[in-house]
């Protein structure tokens, strides 16, 4: 091993004794040194520490010198700063994955469940969490998190760092006043976020959308490309109505359902260990839709999430739906599926025939269509000479924003 490498191990091992004193991490594990030179005895220290305060930085800073500066072998420490590049990474297109967080109804954990699945995915990716839940902007409070917000050399607001992940959110530029936004001012505040954030990372962007369908729902739909929405729930009935609705709204909007995540869905009992459900029922059988993760009422889903560290059931929600992303909008049919989509009216109607009179009593027969094929169902009935009755199951599905999927069996 050569004295240069020598030296940088030392020098690097002393600096992960530096800690940041807001997220209490190690100057590395907050992301606030870049990069550490060492040639011949000089040492430069390459730090970004634009999401921090002057007083605070100055004093990290301050923190560095003495730290590497006791490193022997040191002849002298420089530490400078290195700004950010923004080029290409102003915007939400610069991510090669955006998946949105939802939910019907508010106080169903959609808020605890974007921090953790951001936190999860940021286990091996480049990750970052986007606040857009503007009338209670919780992430901030979820990942510990504060400002104020710092800009970069071109104006744009750079996000917090928490580690190796990216957070974004407008409470993080208010003092805790309560927040009264009218719908045209909080489509405008979401929309200058989403345009002119200068984010670093470029992997996946979680959306924490606010709940219901309101403006900012609606507009994040319209102006960011959004790659799937995980829709979260109870198992209460009610709340498992709307969100199948809301889970409509969003496929008649072309985004992928990438699936939903049922919370609250049991408690274990602390002296027991008996699970126990604590809604009379489970409704979520109506949901047309994947679910991706049954979570139960636990206090290990009550803390604060760490980049890279959380939970098992947060761990496994965030295998899923990176799992579920490399499938969006695949349609998943059997092979003999008759597929009609972009045919004209006159083929559609051939090229069922045509699948159908081939098929024995019995035997399955499918098709995939880029509009509901329920009306099928009565054609199939004349080429049958059978009631629709006699087809059973009976079963259409919409399968991606693009595509309907019927199946049935001969009778």
């Amino acid at each position: 091993m050569s004295d240069a490498t020598t030296l940088t191990d030392r020098v690097e091992a002393q600096l992960r004794a530096v800690r940041d004193p807001q997220a209490d991490l190690s100057v590395f594990e907050a992301g606030l040194v870049e990069n550490v030179d060492v040639d011949d005895g000089e040492v430069t220290v390459e730090t970004d520490l634009t999401a921090l305060d002057g007083e605070t930085s100055q004093g990290v800073v301050e923190a560095i010198l003495r730290a590497v500066d006791d490193v022997d072998g040191v002849e002298s420490v420089h530490v400078e700063g290195a700004t950010p590049t923004t080029e290409g990474r102003s915007s939400v297109e610069s991510f090669d994955h955006v998946v949105a967080v939802a939910s019907a109804k508010g106080g169903v954990g959609k808020s605890t469940t974007a921090a953790h699945l951001a936190c999860a995915l940021a286990a091996d990716r480049e990750v970052a969490l986007f606040d857009a839940d503007i009338h209670g902007p919780n992430a901030p409070d979820l990942l510990d998190v504060t400002g104020p917000i710092h800009s970069s050399e071109e104006g744009d607001p750079l996000p917090v760092r928490r580690g190796g992940l990216e957070v974004m959110s407008v409470g993080l530029m208010e003092d805790g006043a309560p927040l009264a936004w009218r719908g045209a001012m909080a489509h405008d505040a979401v929309d200058d976020l989403f345009a002119n954030t200068a984010w670093r990372n470029d992997d996946v962007l979680v959306v924490d959308l606010p709940p219901g369908t309101g403006d900012v729902v609606l507009t994040t739909l319209q102006e960011v490309p959004v790659d799937g929405v995980v829709v979260v729930t109870t198992p209460f009935h009610a709340s498992v109505s709307d969100t199948s609705r809301t889970v409509e709204l969003f496929r008649d909007n072309g985004v992928p359902v990438l699936g939903t995540v049922v919370n609250m869905a049991e408690y274990v009992c602390d002296c027991c260990g008996e699970p126990n459900d604590l809604f009379d029922g489970d409704a979520t059988d109506g949901l047309d839709a994947d679910v991706l993760a049954r979570l139960p009422f636990d206090r290990d889903l009550q803390g604060t999430p760490e980049p890279g560290g959380v939970p098992r059931a947060m761990a496994d929600l965030g295998d899923a739906v990176a799992d579920a992303l490399e499938t969006a909008g695949e349609v998943s049919v059997p092979d003999h599926a008759v597929d009609i989509r972009d045919l004209p009216p006159g083929e559609r109607k051939d090229r069922v025939r045509e699948a159908f009179t081939d098929r024995d009593s019995g035997e399955a027969f499918a098709v995939v269509s880029d509009r509901d094929p329920s009306p099928v169902g009565p054609f199939l009935g004349q080429l049958a000479e059978a009631p629709r009755e006699a087809f059973d199951p009976f079963e259409v599905r919409r399968a991606t924003p693009d595509a309907w999927v019927l199946e049935t069996v001969v009778p």
